[in-house]
């Protein structure tokens, strides 16, 4: 064999026996990579938060009770881990007109978390699915959601009704291996002079809300 073919030879077996250690040792990682869709992380979900389809519905934040950080509303909080990326923001509303001598409350809880290990895809929606196989006094029911993200669903409860008055319903969207979920929850005793909006109404500005809200989170990389 001639010297250029023997050392080349020399170079294909070292290739090899390097290759093979780095698979065993895990340098050939079979780990896909996440698919962000273009969300970024950010420190503040509620300032990308959009309120515009609550405050059309004469919703607006309660004024802050203290200076403390736990008296801010809205609150948010966030953390960027190894795995995921958490963002929260959650407001306490008040809604115009309402008697003041009358009890409510209304909150509206949001979620977004970046999966930077896992795909999120495969249980998604068996996540909002399992609301319907509660054994509970309280049934809902759980549809699907056309036109926001890769896939969406509407969470709503059946017991609507009675001597309250009030709404809780939960958006889920999965947008690659973004998730966001978006709660209200709302509850007027039948003194009160406020009318509440119907579960159908709450989708409707929930659905309005994560459409934007999602444009925002998606642009929040360039800011």
């Amino acid at each position: 064999m001639s010297g250029w073919l023997w050392a080349l030879g020399g170079v294909v077996a070292a290739s090899a026996i390097w290759g093979s250690v780095l698979f065993a040792t895990g340098g050939f990682s079979s780990e896909p990579s996440p698919d962000l869709a273009g969300y970024a992380y950010t420190g503040d979900l509620c300032a990308d938060t959009s309120m515009t389809p609550f405050e059309n519905a004469h919703f607006k934040a309660k004024a802050n009770t203290g200076t403390a950080s736990k008296d801010a509303n809205p609150q948010h909080s966030g953390a960027q881990l190894t795995s995921l990326d958490t963002m929260t923001c959650n407001v306490s509303f008040e809604q115009d007109g309402a008697s003041s001598s009358a009890y409510s409350s209304t909150w509206l809880y949001n979620t977004a978390t970046l999966h930077r290990k896992t795909d999120p895809a495969p249980e998604f929606a068996d996540g909002y699915r399992s609301y319907e196989k509660q054994d509970t006094s309280v049934g809902y029911r759980v549809e699907a959601v056309p036109g926001l993200g890769d896939e969406a669903y509407l969470v709503t409860r059946k017991d609507e009704g009675g001597t309250s008055s009030g709404s809780y319903v939960i958006l889920g969207v999965r947008d690659g291996w973004m998730t966001y979920q978006s709660t209200w929850s709302s509850y007027a005793s039948s003194s009160g002079s406020g009318k509440q909006p119907t579960a159908t109404e709450v989708a409707t500005m929930l659905k309005t809300s994560a459409t934007e809200t999602l444009k925002r989170l998606q642009n929040s990389r360039s800011r």
